[in-house]
């Protein structure tokens, strides 16, 4: 065991950030230390305590959508009573200390440098790099994962769009998204960004690591084991010949500790050391043909007969006929860390609309992959529910899919102004008739189990339904309680209150508890969206956006839309903890510092929003680190495509446009200067 370890052990306190706490009172100190003198040290410190810190159902990418336009206390001995006695205000007082930007695309905390300079120290760029460390461009759809060996390390993702564009506009023309490598060696108080190997344009030494046939990738997932190894999986699109395929593979990446695993424990996950394709589309245009999605990830961490093996699960979609997408979990295993991967198996068998995998691997080493089952006529199924397999052999095969649990769904939907069933609204091509304008998001499903209990073989599921009895008439095309994938004639004008519902699943009989609310949004009000939940030595982990604090929340209308069709500021990350021996969770805790509002059109060219599928939650024991997506750094605007009769949305964001002698409007020729300027953001959770 090595001493960073040691450290930060000692450092798991879960609310405060220490590094945080300590730069605030550093400042402070300096501050006290000028004005009172010595004197004043004696008459505070008595006031204070002592010093306590420790730390649509197919989610197709929207870079496809419509138009593919896209540390300890250093300070000194003299003052060390007022660095106590401030600290300990900070925790009296308790505020909100600031989050972390893990996507440092704003010219500050050193950009993005190539994982290669990051291992060798090497000195590396090139020009997606250079766009990456200045364009304020989108990032969505987080992921996260924190070092069983050292949760000192944390390791974040997403869909990373930082260097689609140039800073005049133009296409900079290597791919539309990518993976982001987010590191961080200080318990998350700050990261280093960085983007996975084999991105076009990528001609560093690991560039030649990556077996990836695309140009674009997303919907990152990401999974330890105890060994110092990180995997990072991902669905990738479009032919890196710039041809309108849509390959849709799946591919799994690996990092390592370049000493290997006993090397430090702060240098693991950081050097990469392949990617490969796990299973091919068919690399047919427009999302025919076969199609894979939304991956899931998990490895084996139980020191048993499985321990190490590698899982990982995504939804296959075949053809885009008028009765729509035919879709179906599928499963590989890895028994070599990642060097090979099994065939693929399909789980789902019979049912034949699903999305959202997830995987749990219980302490025997059993092997539950969770999905929604969606209502569907092409399948005769009437429900939406939640579905699982089980494998009680190390992930070579699987029990027939068991419906555990049926829910009324919140998918929020409308009609566009072409007369068709949409899950998101916006401007132009893209607006709806209810006049709403709104991101996408449908009820998925997160599962997760405790590793380090041997003695049963629960599965812990949060979900995000529609609250049974809040049902309301929208008045308008909007609803949010019909399943997504049904036909048009389905859609019902009908709102609904969408809550965080929590079951443990107990494999070994199939029985699970009665699902619950984390925390009712009907005593608060407002909507809950995008669970997660991560459990580790008895201790519950949940994430979930919140809208309490939506000063327009009506359960008849959007997320964030105001009566006058204008939008706000809405949208939260929230947080809990709970125990489980007992399953009961603790009362939530705003986690995000800044409400911001989710509805920015920065997508489809500036006419749509989105804010990806999904956030995420790591922990290791009583420490845990979350991550989502944030738009309080976007710089407002409007669009001059709108001319003087603009829309009202409040959802314009700042963009350049000039109008040609035809009538039509340029390109944005000012991405970089905050309109775009969607994040990922985390910090240390309940």
């Amino acid at each position: 065991m090595d001493t960073n370890f040691a450290s930060s052990q000692a450092q798991q306190l879960p609310k405060f950030d220490r590094k945080k706490v300590q730069k605030k009172a550093t400042k402070m100190v300096d501050i006290f230390v000028s004005i009172l003198g010595s004197f004043a040290l004696s008459q505070i410190y008595p006031n204070f305590n002592s010093l306590s810190v420790a730390p649509r159902h197919m989610k197709t990418p929207r870079w496809f959508h419509r138009t593919r336009l896209q540390s300890h206390l250093r300070i000194p001995t003299a003052v060390t009573l007022v660095g106590a006695a401030v600290v300990s205000a900070i925790a009296s007082f308790n505020p909100d200390p600031p989050n972390t930007r893990l996507t440092n695309d704003n010219g500050a905390n050193g950009g993005y440098v190539s994982d290669y300079t990051l291992v060798t120290g090497q000195p590396y760029t090139d020009d997606v790099l250079t766009a990456c460390s200045q364009s304020r461009g989108r990032q969505n759809e987080p992921a996260v994962a924190v070092d069983p060996r050292n949760p000192q390390v944390i390791v974040g993702s997403s869909n990373d769009y930082c260097g689609v564009l140039q800073a005049d506009g133009t296409f900079l023309g290597l791919g539309d998204v990518w993976l982001g490598y987010y590191r961080s060696e200080d318990g998350g108080a700050s990261f280093t960004s960085s983007l996975v190997p084999g991105y076009q344009g990528d001609q560093s030494p690991y560039a030649a690591r990556a077996n990836v046939r695309t140009a674009d990738s997303g919907d990152p997932v990401l999974a330890w084991d105890k060994d110092g190894r990180l995997f990072a999986g991902s669905e990738s699109s479009s032919d890196p010949e710039g041809t309108a395929k849509t390959f849709g593979d799946v591919w799994v990446a690996t990092y390592d500790n370049p000493n290997g695993p006993g090397g430090a424990t702060k240098d693991d996950g950081k050097e990469f050391v392949r990617s490969l394709d796990v299973a091919e589309g068919s690399a047919a245009p427009n999302l025919l043909g076969k199609f894979h999605d939304k991956t899931a990830i998990e490895v084996d961490r139980t020191g048993g007969s499985c321990d190490g093996n590698v899982y990982f699960a995504w939804a296959r979609f075949t053809g885009n006929g008028p009765s729509g997408f035919n879709s179906s979990v599928y499963f590989v295993r890895s028994t070599d860390h990642g060097r090979t991967f099994s065939s693929p198996m399909k789980l789902s068998q019979t049912v034949h609309d699903i999305q959202f995998p997830d995987i749990a691997v219980t302490g025997d080493g059993h092997v539950y992959v969770t999905y929604r089952q969606f209502a569907d006529v092409r399948s005769n199924s009437t429900i939406d529910a939640i579905v699982y397999n089980a494998s009680t052999d190390c992930g070579a095969s699987f029990s027939a899919p068991q419906v555990v649990q049926p829910f009324e769904p919140y998918d929020p939907t409308d009609i566009s102004v072409g007369g068709v069933v949409t899950g998101d609204c916006g401007d132009f091509a893209s607006s709806c008739v209810s006049g709403y304008t709104f991101m996408r998001g449908g009820t998925q499903v997160r599962s997760t189990a405790d590793q380090t209990d041997k003695a049963h073989d629960y599965v812990y599921v949060v979900y995000d339904p529609s609250i049974p009895g809040t049902e309301v008439a929208s008045g308008t095309t909007y609803g949010s309680v019909t399943s997504e994938d049904l036909p048009d004639k389905y859609h019902q004008n009908v709102g609904s209150q969408s809550g965080i519902y929590f079951f443990r699943l107990d494999g070994a009989t199939g029985a699970h508890t009665t699902p619950l609310l984390i925390d009712d949004p009907r005593a608060h009000g407002g909507l809950q969206r995008f669970p997660d939940i991560s459990v580790d030595a008895g201790s519950m982990h949940a994430i979930w956006w919140d809208s309490r604090n939506d000063p327009c929340y009506d359960p008849a209308r959007p997320l964030g839309n105001c009566a006058d069709k204008s939008t706000v500021a809405s949208l939260d990350a929230f947080g809990t903890s709970g125990s489980t021996a007992t399953l009961a969770w603790s009362p939530s805790t705003r986690l995000s510092t800044v409400t911001s509002n989710p509805n920015w059109e920065q997508f489809s060219n500036r006419t749509v929003p989105f804010g990806g599928d999904y956030l995420y939650i790591s922990s290791v024991g009583t420490f845990s680190y979350g991550v989502w997506t944030d738009w309080r750094d976007v710089v407002a605007g409007s669009d001059p495509r709108e001319g003087g009769d603009s829309d009202a949305d409040s959802a314009d964001v700042h963009q350049c446009r000039t109008q040609n002698p035809d009538g039509t409007f340029t390109i944005d020729t000012c991405p970089y200067e905050g309109g775009l300027d969607q994040n990922i953001y985390g910090d240390v959770t309940p």
